[in-house]
């Protein structure tokens, strides 16, 4: 997610969550019914159909590759993005705070879980793949730098001893020891060579723990599937609900 687009879906949510905290301050049983009222609610649930419509056209290769060729994904995402978050501030403002309906309560509910969720969901995605990027970027420089002293050791037998008397605890503690000394770890390759090991080591770990993150997503990206086709399921029963009792907030 860009800064700017972060920043501007950051606020939309913070408005969203101000938006339904005003149930504690504010109450008009009749807005939902009346014109504006109803405006706000097909609105609202307009925008909200351009997610399904995102998740469609990304599962369906022929629907992918035909509107692609007008529209690339990356600007489709966006829209997913700001149709999601904008549409549930309009159902919100919809609902005047009344919130007495077990329908209209569990649709409000979940309303926001679906947006939350997504929200963090992306936001953290996006930071953990930039991040373990940067990560893969350093692991191969210090590969590098690594497999470099590692073929001054094997033409240098006195350093590779170093490096073998270096293994034991008590050495392990005079390299901990040395570690500040920046000229003495570069005078001496086996401190080197002990303290690149050691920063792979961490590196790799810190990349593994990026890729359990990004799988433990993969199952966050079905539950906020799944949930967000039980929200179409209310706001279709609540939009069939509206109209047959008379579509009554055009009266």
């Amino acid at each position: 997610m860009k800064e700017r687009e972060r920043i501007v879906v950051t606020g939309l949510v913070t408005l969203m969550l101000v938006t339904w905290l005003g149930f504690a301050f504010h109450e008009s049983p009749r807005f939902a019914g009346s014109f504006w009222g109803g405006v706000l609610a097909v609105g609202g649930a307009s925008l909200m159909l351009v997610p399904l419509l995102y998740l469609f056209i990304k599962r369906i290769p022929p629907l992918r590759k035909m509107i692609t060729r007008f529209v690339p994904m990356r600007t489709l995402l966006a829209w997913h993005i700001y149709a999601g978050v904008a549409g549930p501030i309009l159902v919100l403002l919809h609902t005047g705070h009344k919130f007495e309906s077990a329908v209209g309560i569990a649709l409000t509910g979940l309303t926001l879980v679906v947006v939350v969720s997504g929200f963090v969901g992306r936001y953290l995605m996006s930071y953990l793949t930039l991040e373990e990027h940067e990560k893969q970027e350093m692991l191969a420089g210090l590969r590098r730098e690594y497999d470099a002293l590692a073929s001054e050791l094997r033409v240098s037998p006195q350093a590779a001893h170093e490096v073998s008397i270096l293994r034991s605890v008590r050495a392990r503690v005079l390299t901990w020891a040395l570690a500040g000394d920046a000229g003495a770890a570069r005078l001496n390759p086996g401190v080197r060579a002990l303290r690149l090991a050691e920063s792979i080591a961490d590196l790799e770990y810190a990349v593994s723990s990026h890729q359990r993150f990004k799988r433990a997503f993969g199952v966050w990206l079905k539950f906020h599937i799944v949930i967000s086709f039980v929200l179409y399921g209310l706001l279709g029963l609540h939009v069939w609900s509206a109209v047959y009792f008379g579509l009554r907030w055009f009266a």
